[in-house]
């Protein structure tokens, strides 16, 4: 578990990290650098879930280089992507859930989480998803740092 107590918000306990993949871990179906060692140092605080509509057919090569440190890998059917990833949010039944995501078909799970975090990529970022996140990071690297080092939390969200 990642734990941080937030002033003027309480203490936020993250159990579960999900993540979308095209767009916000990938770039034309390819994992970017880093994220992979990143995911291997998160596994021991976090369980990694990965959700994915699988846009590039990649996902036997994802589950197979981040077999170690993604504890699931859930792909969507075709249609209501939105809802089906706040569907799997919302069947982990624990309040611990911090999402990532940058797509119009993230905008739900970010605003169910309770750390929905918005990242800005090369395929850009959906307005409603950064309006219905948290916190907007640069990049993904920069979001997965933010459970690396808590209190980088603390600094954007207390109030």
């Amino acid at each position: 578990m990642i734990s941080c107590l937030i002033p003027g918000r309480g203490t936020l306990e993250i159990n579960h990290l999900v993540c979308d993949v095209n767009g916000t871990l990938a770039l034309d179906g390819k994992l970017l650098p880093g994220v992979a060692e990143a995911f291997n140092q998160l596994k021991h605080n976090v369980t990694i879930h990965l959700v994915t509509a699988d846009t590039f057919n990649r996902l036997p090569e994802l589950e197979q280089r981040l077999a170690g440190s993604v504890s699931k890998f859930h792909r969507l059917t075709g249609g209501s992507e939105a809802e089906q990833k706040l569907e799997y949010i919302e069947s982990l039944d624990d309040p611990g859930v911090a999402a990532i995501g940058q797509g119009t078909n993230d905008r739900l799970m970010l605003k169910s989480a309770a750390l929905g975090i918005c990242v800005l990529s090369a395929e850009g970022a959906a307005i409603e998803t950064l309006l219905s996140a948290d916190i907007v990071m640069p990049d993904i690297l920069a979001a997965l740092n933010l459970f690396l080092h808590p209190d980088r939390l603390k600094a954007t969200l207390r109030q």
